[in-house]
Parts: C-alpha cells; sequence; structure tokens
C-alpha cells in the first residue's frame, strides 16, 4: 500500500544553520579527493587545543562517584554559586538568578521561549550567530536584525537600532565578542545600548561565551550587566570556548536587574527547566574548578590566537579583492568580498575547487549588497597559511576567467 510522505511541519522551512550546511558541499570536495583545511567551525579540540585537566578530572571524579543521576532543574547548588561568585567579579551586583543548561543553546532557547510569545519580535545583531535565527524561527518570533557598523570594527551602531523598534519589540541580543565578526564592544557603545534598552523598556540577552578571549589589549571586555541594575540581562556563558570544552555541552545563565521586573521572567524559565527535568550532571561538577580553578590555560589559548590572528589579517588583507576587519576576540574574522556571485555560490566553488572550508556571510546575516565569508583561525599556523595562500591562489583565477 502506497503512503503519503509525512509533512514536516512549517516552522522548519526557514531553519538554516550555514556553519554545519556547508559540510554537505565539503562532503562532495573529499570524495572527489580534495584534501580539506577546514576553517569553518568553532571547535578548538579539533585542533591543538584541550581542555584542561583539572576540569576533565572533576568530571571523571564525579562520574566514577555515581553522580550520575538527576540533579536539580536549575542547576548544581555549588556551580550556581560559583556562577554566581564569577558574576560577581565580572561586576553584576543585581543577580536575581542563574541556572545550567546542557549548552549555552539551551539556556538561550529557553529564556527565548519564556519571554517572547509569536508575533513578538527580537533584535538580532547581523552578522550574529545563526542560533538565535533558527530559535526564533521555531517560536514564531519575528527576527528583527540589526546592522553592526563595519566601517567602525563591526561595532553595534545604536541609530540603526532606534530605526529598527517596533511596538511588538521584546528583547535586544548582543553578542560580545561577536560571532562571526570577532568584534568588542567599546565600553561607551554598551553605555548607548543600555539606554536604548531602559527608554524602550527592553530585556538585554547577553551572549558572553567569549569573554576571556580578547585579543586587543585597547578593547577590554566589559560585562553588560555590570553597567545596570535597572534593566533586565540574561547573560550567557559556558564551558565551550575559553574552557576548551564544547563536546561538554555544559552552558549558564544569570539573571540580573530589578526584582519586580524580572521575577516572572524567572518563574516562567524556571518552568520550562523543570520540565526539561536537568542538565547534565556529571558535567555541572566540571564548572566549580572551571571558573575557581587554575586559569593558567587562558594565557596560553590567546596567546596561539593572537598569533594566527595576525596571520590571517594579513595573509587575507593581501588578497585583491579582500579585507578584512581585524577582529578583537574570540577566534574567527569576517573578510569582506568584492565579488559578482552571491557569497554561497562563491564559498561552494571556493571548497570544491580548493578543499578550503569556510562558511558564507549571509548565513550569518550582512547588509545588502556586500558578500563576506567567516573563517575560524584555530587551526595551527601552517595550516592557515595554506589555506589563505589557496584563497588568493582561488581569487586569481576567478579574475582571469572573468576577464577572458
Amino acid at each position: 500500500m502506497t503512503m503519503d510522505a509525512i509533512k514536516p511541519a512549517r516552522r522548519t522551512e526557514r531553519i538554516q544553520y550555514a556553519v554545519r550546511d556547508v559540510v554537505l558541499v565539503a562532503r562532495q570536495a573529499k570524495a572527489a579527493g580534495r584534501e580539506l583545511l577546514y576553517l569553518n567551525i568553532g571547535d578548538p579540540n579539533q585542533f591543538d587545543f584541550v581542555t584542561p585537566p583539572h576540569i576533565v578530572d572533576a568530571i571523571c571524579r564525579a562520574m566514577r562517584d555515581n553522580h550520575t543521576g538527576y540533579a536539580p532543574s536549575e542547576g548544581l547548588p555549588v556551580a550556581l554559586e560559583a556562577i554566581r561568585a564569577q558574576a560577581a567579579r565580572n561586576g553584576i551586583r543585581a543577580v536575581r538568578d542563574a541556572f545550567v543548561g546542557n549548552g549555552g543553546s539551551e539556556c538561550i532557547e529557553i529564556c527565548l521561549s519564556a519571554l517572547a510569545d509569536e508575533g513578538d519580535d527580537v533584535l538580532l545583531p547581523w552578522p550574529g550567530y545563526p542560533l538565535y535565527s533558527a530559535v526564533l524561527n521555531k517560536l514564531g518570533v519575528v527576527e528583527n536584525p540589526y546592522f553592526l557598523d563595519e566601517s567602525n570594527g563591526w561595532q553595534p551602531d545604536p541609530a540603526d537600532l532606534e530605526a529598527r523598534l517596533t511596538p511588538r519589540t521584546r528583547a535586544l541580543v548582543i553578542i560580545n565578542p561577536n560571532n562571526p565578526t570577532g568584534s568588542v564592544c567599546e565600553r561607551r557603545t554598551l553605555e548607548a545600548l543600555v539606554e536604548f534598552a531602559a527608554r524602550h523598556k527592553l530585556v538585554i540577552l547577553c551572549d558572553e561565551i567569549y569573554d576571556r578571549l580578547v585579543l586587543d589589549d585597547r578593547l577590554p571586555h566589559v560585562s553588560l550587566a555590570s553597567l545596570t541594575d535597572e534593566v533586565p540581562v540574561l547573560t550567557f556563558n559556558g564551558m565551550s570556548k575559553a574552557f576548551l570544552g564544547p563536546g561538554l555541552r555544559m552552558g549558564w545563565c544569570v539573571v540580573s536587574g530589578p526584582e519586580q521586573r524580572v521575577r516572572p521572567l524567572v518563574d516562567a524559565i524556571h518552568k520550562f527547566l523543570r520540565a526539561r527535568l536537568c542538565a547534565n550532571l556529571p558535567v555541572q561538577y566540571g564548572i566549580v574548578p572551571a571558573l575557581e580553578g587554575d586559569q593558567s590555560h587562558v594565557a596560553t589559548v590567546v596567546a596561539k590566537l593572537r598569533a594566527r590572528r595576525q596571520i590571517t589579517v594579513e595573509m587575507l588583507n593581501a588578497i585583491p579583492g579582500v579585507s578584512c576587519v581585524a577582529p578583537a576576540g574570540a577566534f574567527y574574522a569576517f573578510p569582506r568580498l568584492e565579488i559578482e556571485e552571491p557569497d554561497e555560490a562563491w564559498v561552494k566553488r571556493l571548497i570544491l575547487e580548493t578543499g578550503v572550508v569556510v562558511v558564507h556571510g549571509s548565513g550569518f546575516g550582512q547588509r545588502p549588497g556586500t558578500a563576506h565569508f567567516r573563517v575560524v583561525f584555530l587551526p595551527p599556523e601552517e595550516t592557515l597559511r595554506r589555506a589563505f595562500a589557496a584563497i588568493g591562489d582561488f581569487m586569481q583565477q576567478s579574475r582571469i576567467a572573468r576577464v577572458s
């Protein structure tokens, strides 16, 4: 008997995740015999970075001690205490709640689910991390993009935010340091964003997962929530990046702001926390040693990244048709392309013809009429040099082909 194909939900139609979508093209290149040079995914452990042993030891010890059952829905008390203490060290005073999730991604999805109704909108940075777009599309919440200013080091532009505001805007998302541009917000920019949110009664979701990976001493990281006790701020962090454990899937959120304003939202968040039972218990035992133990690995990581950033910026800016704003944090760059085709098509050709795997800029959002691509400069220096040389050759051959 012939059966009709199952029709998927409409909410899936607009969900894309460019970082992983390019892997399908990379598989084609590999099948054709290309050696692949991966500059597409922000996973330090795929290269010469290792999770600090004292964090791993704490997690393994928890498993040997049979701490493998359910945890409190909001998180292990000692872990939450360490998270609150770190928030205080970052200058956040009006902490009202903290909870953990299976990665920062789950924390973000729970908060957006608790905050926004279908038809509401949330201000998202373009370029920005595509998780936010995917979650909002799933929830039926409108993605309301605001543009970062490439001519000003990819800083958010408060004037552009004013132009984007609607009567149903509920929240402002800030990613600092930013993925995919590597920008770090100046203090005066953050102060302007706080003032904007206060004036329009918005909640701020501030993603600070790269806060320890600042590469430019002229732009120290400032936790946005440290600048206000009056604006509700949801600050996200976790063990994926600075603590070199992306596969541990352990993140957290700190809720700050006026108690009366944030309490209903906190209560709604905890409904979702209880409904999903709990986050991974053994990994929660790694939070205290991560936040309060040896931090010496961070300096080593930052030193490596600074050297690799230098290669990235110098080699990309030396390629005709490519320009790259120097990233101030994280491990991404977002070069601009002068090309006569969509950046997604350009990236596909690059992967198939050279084996260099990058991600098209349109997958992160960008100003209309511009083209970019994202590179990850986590790989060793020799790999980066080979990849950028291949991109240079590819651009030159493309120009020759157009002329001929």
